[in-house]
């Protein structure tokens, strides 16, 4: 049997989930019967991914094509989850680069493709949807070409094919079709993949040896190590050694072997040499350490990361309500959630917070922090989030801070408000240009700091039609601040639940949070006031009944409706006084103290 293994690269919603759904479906990896027949995005299972429309984990499953097994890394499009494509792409010997035939190449295309290309493994390129009104196939393949031209690392990257494609449909072509509604298969992508990506590189008759790339679990046979066998054949029974780069870190007896076909993993006896596979025997599996015969005790050297640009710090829920709506709100239950997910999450750092409360979480965005906050939150637990940071870095005695290149692509009409935007947030701009379709694409380079809430911003003022993409240029001398000045907050004055009457007074000093029968308690936000400084609001009060009928009885006041944050506007929200409880059910923002007195005390503090 022969194998391949491919990536497959593409920015968001360029087509790459859809185009492997048609793969898996084509090559019968399913019964007709089966649900997946009836699926889309079947590679995204988490709830998030569906919900964000986004691939947060890589994942790797695999089809036959004739007698070859093609292994298939669904690589995350977005640069947050960069961590996730570098522990991954060293199992690929060629990758599949899908470009919306509209769109063109986006930074997060650029950031998974520089990866593979590092590695000089061969690429096919495929132009997407292009049936598509405002495709425009030529220019996009010139723009492809040119982005290539900048980051190959040998001419004999630029000689990459290219296909065309309406992957929604199951259709690949290898030149533009007249007709898109003529029957085609993908077919033409399997055999060029047999054509173009080599073979893996993996002698059988040497000693067995695999980097760990990803880890999986479950309850009944523990942890899974993940990744491809680079030499050598692996058995069950066999024992092997747990290397960091040259040193070993321990030993352990191979309980089961597993290879992927489809969604589901097969139990094997012994491993093909190339092939992606999963061992169970150990539950202290490390990602980027080398599982090897002990013959031949040699490690792989350690998986390079790009280091975090955020940090945010964690602790257990201490509001007055803590313990009503989660499962877990000890300290405890957090750190041993967090421990698992540092084994898992390599992008990602983790450790105690340098006061003893809580914990300080280092990632590489906005959405990478956000996706952990969620997961944590609907996996029953309850805690608080503090106000993002910037990681600052001295570098010869000078301070320095990470930049972003970002793209942003809007209609004319709100092109005003997008320059405006990013006027007031310091950034400059690279490079502006007009397409065909009324639309601009703009360019700018902007300090990670100033760019704080930036994505959530753009899509509330352009009405969702702006489109957002950045990537990490590296560290800048730390530049000047953005002058934004968030409003005051309107704080609950006492415990108890929120009246009608109570938010039809506030609403006058500014926009409300939260809903009549709301439970509220001291020191908790409720509200955003329409002036700078923060107002303690009686949200509990309820109008007092007489038994003289005011000349004003028969009027009523309308009570507008409350502005409900979601958890990256809450997380974009807040100030180095206050921080956001999380609960399964529930996000609410609150005053880090949450008595008067003491907040009194802190601010004057903070003065001198």
């Amino acid at each position: 049997m022969q194998i391949r293994n491919i990536a497959i690269i593409a920015h968001v919603d360029h087509g790459k989930t859809t185009l492997v759904d048609a793969m898996l479906k084509q090559t019968h990896t399913f019964r007709d019967n089966q649900a997946e027949m009836d699926q889309t995005t079947i590679l995204d299972s988490i709830d998030q991914e569906r919900e964000r429309g986004i691939t947060i984990l890589a994942k790797n499953t695999a089809v036959m094509y004739g007698d070859t097994k093609i292994n298939i890394i669904d690589t995350p499009g977005h640069a947050d989850f960069s961590g996730e494509v570098e522990r991954v792409i060293n199992m690929a010997d060629g990758a599949l680069l899908i470009i919306d035939a509209a769109e063109g190449p986006m930074p997060q295309t650029q950031f998974v493709l520089q990866k593979a290309l590092e590695q000089d493994i061969p690429v096919i390129v495929i132009l997407n949807k292009i049936d598509r009104q405002d495709a425009r196939p030529d220019e996009v393949l010139q723009m492809t070409e040119d982005l290539f031209l900048k980051m190959v690392v040998s001419e004999e990257q630029l000689l990459f094919p290219v296909l065309y494609a309406v992957a929604k449909e199951g259709k690949i072509w290898s030149s533009i079709p007249d007709d898109f509604s003529s029957p085609a298969n993908i077919t033409p992508l399997f055999d060029e993949i047999i054509n173009t990506i080599p073979a893996p590189q993996a002698p059988a008759d040497k000693p067995f040896k695999m980097l760990i790339s990803t880890l999986d679990f479950d309850n009944y046979k523990g942890s899974y190590a993940i990744g491809k066998v680079t030499q050598g054949i692996v058995r069950v029974g066999q024992n092997l050694a747990i290397m960091d780069e040259n040193k070993q870190t321990g030993s352990f007896q191979v309980s089961h072997l597993f290879s992927s076909l489809g969604l589901e993993r097969q139990e094997i006896q012994s491993s093909l040499p190339g092939d992606i596979i999963a061992i169970t025997g150990n539950d202290d599996f490390i990602i980027g350490t080398t599982l090897v015969d002990p013959i031949d005790p040699k490690g792989y050297p350690r998986i390079k990361l790009t280091e975090p640009t955020l940090k945010m710090n964690l602790a257990p829920n201490s509001s007055p309500v803590s313990g009503k709506e989660g499962l877990f709100s000890t300290a405890r239950q957090l750190e041993q959630r967090l421990i698992q997910e540092k084994k898992t999450n390599i992008g990602m750092k983790i450790e105690n917070n340098q006061t003893g409360q809580g914990f300080t979480v280092y990632g590489r965005g906005e959405l990478h922090l956000s996706v952990l906050i969620e997961t944590l939150r609907r996996e029953g637990y309850e805690l608080e989030v503090g106000k993002p940071e910037v990681i600052i870095k001295k570098i010869n005695g000078v301070e320095h801070e990470p930049y972003e290149e970002i793209t942003i692509q809007v209609d004319q009409d709100y092109l005003g408000t997008v320059i405006e935007e990013m006027g007031m947030r310091k950034g400059e701009l690279v490079d502006s240009k007009t397409n065909d379709q009324e639309s601009v694409r703009q360019i700018y380079k902007i300090s990670s700091r100033n760019a704080l809430g930036l994505r959530s911003d753009l899509i509330t003022k352009t009405r969702g039609s702006a489109l957002f993409s950045s990537q990490l240029i590296g560290y800048l001398p730390k530049g000047e601040s953005a002058n934004r000045v968030r409003n005051g907050a309107l704080v609950a004055f006492d415990r108890g639940v929120a009246t009608r009457y109570a938010l039809e007074s506030m609403q006058e000093r500014g926009l409300s949070f939260i809903a009549p029968g709301t439970e509220v308690y001291e020191g908790m936000i409720i509200g955003k006031n329409k002036r700078a400084e923060d107002i303690d609001f009686n949200v509990c009060k309820q109008k007092k009944l007489t038994n003289t009928r005011a000349a004003t009885a028969d009027f009523t006041t309308h009570l507008n409706a409350h502005q409900q944050l979601s958890l990256e506007e809450c997380l974009d929200f807040l100030e180095e006084d206050e921080l956001l409880e999380v609960t399964p059910k529930s996000l609410r923002l609150r005053k880090r103290y949450l008595d008067k007195t003491t907040r009194f005390r802190y601010a004057k503090r903070q003065e001198c």
